[in-house]
């Protein structure tokens, strides 16, 4: 028959802790009295020396004088500590030996046990005072004829339920922090040893510990349910495939062409992010595309090109073919940054919802580009261009590195410059960072520029890795996966909320469904359902975390 562990008492857990207390005191203090004229002094003079070094009163020969004299201070100091470090080692040795041997099997484990029956006692508390409340409830409404006297004792009654949940969760917490804390005592003891020095693996055990403490099953479904599902969804197209179609989709050339398609829109994703992050949104990504589209096949056309812009058929071949690259880039930087300035200064400058700025957007850009060309679609580009911008070495597609440079050019924007500290202040509470001194509608404006410089850049990408063939109508729907993305990738609408790798991830999500769904043959029409549900369950979860704030 199984015992009941003992529930330990405040004293008893005292009681346990003690040899281990009294016996790595000993060894501290035999360590702090060898390091006190050794290693603690050299820290001490170490942090002398760097305040004399920033004390601007003192002259430059004084500051030289002082330091000279603590330096040699220092060397004696050292001296101390390396003829000691054998004996401090030795007992460092002798510490750890002995907590290996003694701390989990004499009190980490009788706490753990301790808390598990303290968390069965709780339990059995809560329901016998649930069932005690029921019981008093049911005589309470048999004697009560009144309407309004039952209505308030059924709200009584809702009340002190509520109240006996509120104080179950706090026991359940008092629990979980005192097994959390005879945990965490281990490494405090092992700190004072090494000086804060721990091994990868004893990093590892407290990052796991921590986690388990602060883990909240409700928050962890809320914060990443919808990537849950989204793999399993992939999972049962990954099993589908071989059966469908008789083909495997994690094969490394898939897994190859799902980074390479996903590079160019990784440019877009990281552009609209930006005006995600302060509320925003752009509607027009997919127009700029076709226009850069565009653009840039006109410029590195190879030979005369057959179709015309405004009637005029261009001819750029006299071009070398680095120029005409260099020139093609160019043109499809400063054509989107112009256009998202116009949607930029309109919403910054007389407060109109991005949603209609960007929208006018995309028509006037749709309308230009299509009666410009006529609706023609030009044709391939010079085929030494892919070749030269985004060669494959090995097998391997280098439009890959674009996208590599381009998040960590943004994730430095974002997190290291006072403009990506100032979109975040903005995106968070605008009337608060204008108080604060910051220039809104500079900010405002810069996060337009720098996605119409992604777009531009994005679109040329994506015009040498499909070889051409531009048109308006190419790029069409390109906003809302970009939009998508972002969203998936927990770009917050409500502002002031992101991060670069959940744009990446989101990209990558994006970009693998619909490769898994185009190789098993799903119809394009419902490829858009199936994004418009995505984009519908990440931002209804992204209100959830919203409201739960507020």
């Amino acid at each position: 028959m199984a015992t009941t562990p003992k529930i330990l008492t405040v004293e008893g857990e005292t009681a346990l802790l003690q040899p281990i207390d009294t016996y790595m005191s000993g060894i501290q203090s035999k360590i702090d009295e060898l390091r006190s004229s050794g290693t603690t002094k050299v820290l001490s003079l170490q942090s002398s020396i760097d305040a004399i070094k920033s004390d601007r009163l003192l002259t430059k020969q004084e500051r030289e004088q002082r330091i000279a004299a603590l330096q040699k201070e220092m060397d004696a100091a050292k001296q101390v500590e390396s003829s000691r470090k054998q004996q401090v080692a030795t007992l460092i040795a002798d510490g750890e030996a002995y907590l290996k041997a003694h701390y989990d099997k004499e009190y980490l484990t009788p706490v753990k046990e301790s808390c598990a029956a303290e968390r069965v006692v709780a339990k059995e508390k809560y329901q016998k005072h649930l069932a005690e409340l029921e019981a008093e409830h049911k005589q309470l409404m048999a004697k009560t004829s009144d309407a309004k006297e039952a209505k308030e004792e059924k709200y009584v009654y809702k009340n002190k339920q509520f109240d006996a949940k509120v104080t179950y969760q706090l026991e359940l917490q008092r629990i979980k922090d005192r097994q959390h804390d005879a945990a965490a005592y281990r490494y405090h003891l092992i700190d004072l040893l090494r000086m804060s020095h721990f091994t990868l693996a004893e990093k590892l055990d407290q990052r796991w510990e921590a986690y388990r403490y602060t883990f909240n099953a409700h928050d962890f479904l809320l914060n990443n349910g919808l990537y849950i599902a989204i793999l399993l969804v992939f999972a049962g197209l990954c099993v589908a495939a071989p059966i469908v179609k008789g083909t495997n989709l994690l094969t490394p050339q898939n897994l190859l062409n799902i980074l390479q398609q996903a590079s160019p829109r990784m440019f877009l994703a990281l552009g609209v992010a930006g005006l995600i992050l302060q509320t925003g949104t752009d509607l027009s990504i997919g127009r700029m595309v076709g226009m850069s589209m565009v653009a840039s096949t006109v410029i590195m056309h190879q030979g005369p090109n057959t179709g015309t812009i405004f009637g005029v058929a261009y001819d750029f071949s006299g071009i070398p073919v680095v120029g005409r690259i260099v020139m093609a880039l160019v043109v499809c930087v400063a054509l989107c940054t112009f256009f998202s300035a116009i949607a930029g200064f309109f919403t910054a400058r007389f407060k109109m919802h991005w949603f209609v700025s960007t929208m006018a957007n995309m028509l006037v850009i749709f309308g230009l580009v299509t009666y410009a060309t006529k609706g023609v679609s030009f044709g391939a580009i010079d085929p030494t261009i892919p070749s030269m911008v985004t060669p494959k070495i090995n097998g391997f597609p280098t439009i890959i590195l674009w996208a590599i440079a381009a998040i960590a050019i943004v994730w430095f924007i974002w997190n290291k410059t006072t403009f990506g500290k100032n979109m975040f202040a903005v995106g968070g509470n605008p009337e608060a960072a204008a108080v604060s001194g910051i220039n809104v509608f500079a900010v405002s404006i810069g996060a337009f520029l720098l996605a119409g410089v992604l777009y531009g850049f994005g679109s040329w990408l994506e015009c040498i890795r499909m070889v051409g063939s531009g048109s308006a109508a190419y790029g069409q729907g390109w906003e809302m996966d970009a939009i998508a993305a972002c969203v998936v990738g927990g770009i917050s609408f409500t502002g002031g909320i992101g991060k670069i790798s959940g744009v990446t991830v989101g990209v990558l999500i994006f970009t693998a469904l619909t490769y898994a769904l185009t190789i098993l043959g799903i119809d394009t029409n419902l490829q858009f359902v199936f994004s418009g549900v995505i984009i519908l369950i990440a931002v209804t979860l992204d209100c959830l975390k919203y409201v739960r704030k507020k």
